[in-house]
């Protein structure tokens, strides 16, 4: 009997190329996200294409989550494939959310050290982009992937450094404007999250490097 429900079963899903496909809307939406941080265009356009791009991300994970149920045989395990593809999902879930508190307050500029917190995290995203189709062979990139991954994993380190020297820039500009702090400071907050997300999507490639190298 459970021979025969095996044979009902797809054999083998395309969780790589739908990790890719997520990847590319994390690359997407952090470019917008670069673009709206910059302020030369229409801030509308590029929250609307981080919303677009998260719609998109949600859909794929989606379509993992339903693969994952209807697969026999996947390249790693299961728990590694659905943790993976959910903290790529709360990378984007936070651009969106930044994005959103972007528009709620009305920012027009981003100070210097957001800007460079926006920089970062679309380094994060390239490099994000660049490890996860070496997944496709781990034995042969495992080193490779694993320089990618410490590299998110310093770029947030980096970004705990930024964000502090923000806060405090902030404060000390807007002492005697406290609205005008609070909103420095949840879009900081945001924009950390962003990168925390980076380094756990980093940190669940090299659970599943160690596993399967």
């Amino acid at each position: 009997m459970f021979n025969w429900f095996q044979s009902l079963l797809p054999r083998t899903g395309d969780f790589f190329g739908m990790f890719e496909a997520h990847a590319g809307t994390l690359v997407a939406a952090a470019n917008a996200l670069n673009k709206l941080a910059d302020g030369r265009s229409v801030p509308e356009d590029h929250i609307a294409e981080i919303n677009r791009r998260e719609h998109e991300a949600d859909e794929i994970i989606r379509q993992v989550l339903r693969t994952v149920r209807g697969t026999f045989l996947t390249p790693f395990d299961r728990g590694a494939i659905t943790s993976l593809i959910g903290a790529m999902d709360d990378a984007i879930d936070e651009m969106q959310d930044t994005a959103r508190a972007v528009s709620l307050y009305e920012l027009k500029t981003f100070e210097p050290k957001m800007k460079r917190m926006v920089k970062i995290i679309v380094e994060a995203a390239d490099l994000t982009a660049q490890a996860i189709p070496m997944l496709r062979n781990i034995t042969r990139n495992g080193s490779k992937i694993h320089g990618l991954t410490e590299k998110i994993v310093r770029l947030e380190t980096e970004a705990d450094v930024v964000h502090a020297a923000g806060l405090k820039k902030a404060f000390q500009e807007h002492s005697g404007q406290p609205m005008q702090f609070m909103v420095a400071r949840e879009i900081y907050k945001h924009l950390e999250r962003i990168v925390d997300a980076f380094e756990d999507v980093a940190n669940e490639i090299d659970g599943i490097v160690i596993d399967h190298a």
